[in-house]
């Protein structure tokens, strides 16, 4: 026989003995809960005595709060199926941590830099792990993946060929058409060479590789690597007595260092281009002419400065890229965050890296 609408309601009936809870104490019956339980509810330590038909799991949250809140002990004349799901409940739930104090300015800077400290300590751990894999690996060659290394090298280098020579030859038309500009009011059109030539080998077709690696191969392996950490992935490798690290991050750093220069080297001739066609369009200086002021006046090891970058800079994305999949924790959110985190931090690495090769490069006389 179906129950009237006043016996499904949840109640809380005020006995001489203490409270009686009676009706549905279901999901669909909270907010009637909180409606007519709270309000009644005295001061101090209660005494509960139970006539519930039906009780579900939100049910027993609600009702393990109020006895929680009012210092009492569990209701008495329980089902046994209530009971047990109040003492499952009991065991499994979590309590909402409270909201974090708000840090003033100060406090904030402090705690900020505390972290990037921490991070930049992870960073050396990670690299010098990295560093011990690449002496083992020197002992015994045959540790090294080749197929997964190969793998590497065709979707991180083949594959990136169309758009670092596409975006190098831009840049180096807009050197040469936003320098042209200039020379062509001083009537020094031929020195456009040293300008485009001497930009792009030395700063720009390293630089602007690797943000293009940083964005499109770094930001892959973090994902990847993230994703591999929620599915448990890396830990079904450890649980195979196998070295994640030899697996997964190795034959990255290989591939990447391997290809980073060609890329370079690629994105330097690209730019070449890209400024003898303007220089020719705009100044009037043939690209024989070009070619041989390029030849008399640019010395190799301008070429030699921008490649020794590349190796440095795809060790930089390798490492940031990695461990950012790695330290990953949570669901699909905590994959974007290291994904994005692993991009900007690369991109930042790699020009801090750059600047300290300028110096390091005038302090040598190159």
């Amino acid at each position: 026989m179906a129950l009237s609408h006043k016996t499904e309601r949840p109640m809380l009936v005020r006995t001489d003995q203490g409270y009686c809870l009676t009706g549905h104490w279901t999901t669909d019956h909270i907010q009637v809960l909180q409606r007519v339980t709270l309000p009644r509810l005295e001061s101090g330590a209660i005494d509960w005595h139970s006539q519930i038909q039906s009780l579900d799991t939100n049910g027993a949250v609600f009702l393990l709060k109020l006895i929680k809140d009012n210092h009492s002990v569990w209701p008495k004349g329980l089902l046994t199926a209530h009971e047990r799901l109040l003492n499952y409940v009991s065991q499994y739930s979590i309590s909402v941590p409270a909201k974090a104090p708000e840090l003033n300015m100060l406090a904030d800077i402090g705690y900020r830099a505390t972290q990037s400290l921490a991070h930049g300590r992870e960073l050396l751990e990670f690299f010098g792990r990295l560093s011990a894999l690449l002496f083992s690996l020197l002992l015994n060659p045959r540790q090294l993946k080749i197929k997964m290394l190969l793998d590497v090298v065709q979707r991180d280098g083949l594959h990136a060929v169309p758009i670092i020579a596409l975006l190098a030859f831009l840049l180096g038309a807009v050197i040469a058409y936003q320098g042209g500009l200039q020379l062509a009011t001083y009537g020094a059109n031929i020195f456009i060479v040293e300008l485009v030539s001497l930009t792009m080998l030395r700063e720009l077709a390293p630089l602007i590789c690797a943000i293009i690696v940083a964005g499109r191969s770094g930001s892959s392996y973090a994902a990847q690597l993230a994703t591999m950490q929620m599915n448990q992935e890396v830990l079904a490798l450890r649980s195979l007595g196998q070295d994640p690290f030899a697996w997964l991050i190795l034959p990255k750093l290989l591939g990447l260092m391997l290809v980073m220069p060609l890329l370079t080297l690629l994105s330097m001739f690209a730019g070449i281009a890209g400024g003898m066609v303007v220089a020719s369009l705009q100044l009037g200086l043939s690209p024989l002419e070009f070619l041989q002021r390029f030849g008399t006046e640019v010395a190799v090891i301008h070429v030699w400065v921008g490649l020794i970058k590349a190796p440095v800079f795809a060790l930089l994305i390798v490492n940031v890229g990695c461990m950012q999949g790695l330290l990953a924790k949570g669901g699909a959110e905590a994959v974007g965050h290291s994904t994005t985190r692993s991009v900007v931090q690369g991109i930042f690495l790699v020009i801090i890296a750059d600047a300290l090769f300028s110096v390091l490069f005038a302090q040598l006389g190159w």
